[in-house]
């Protein structure tokens, strides 16, 4: 199990991955997606509860709901919007569009946001 500040750390990291213009697109869409799941189990380790495997976040957080409260539904399907629709089209092949890559971006913003406000942060830091 990580700790908060680990995966915050790691949430950082793969920020700055998926910010890189000079990172193939492919490449900065799985960097958006591991970014997010951080960041998301950084805001889920502070409340003591972990979720271990991307694929358990949705059951892990209407587990416990606590967590996000009633933003908890915005944050599991922009990151299952990420992970299951628009990750596959970078990840598989070339079927992707500017769009697809916007749509990643405004999917993880809307995560980034609740999450950073559930952890006291500054977004423009």
């Amino acid at each position: 199990m990580g700790s908060k500040e680990n995966h915050f750390k790691l949430y950082e990291k793969f920020k700055n991955d998926a910010e890189n213009i000079n990172n193939f697109e492919g490449t900065r869409v799985e960097a958006y997606f591991l970014s997010a799941y951080h960041l998301i189990e950084s805001c889920a380790a502070q409340e003591r509860v972990h979720v271990n495997k991307h694929q358990h976040l949705r059951s892990m957080l209407t587990k416990n709901e606590f967590i996000f409260k009633n933003n908890t539904d915005g944050i599991w399907k922009n990151f299952q919007k990420i992970e299951n629709q628009l990750r596959p089209k970078f990840a598989y092949g070339f079927s992707w569009t500017e769009t697809d890559m916007e749509n990643v971006k405004t999917c993880y913003k809307a995560i980034e946001k609740i999450c950073l406000e559930k952890l006291g942060e500054d977004i423009n830091e």
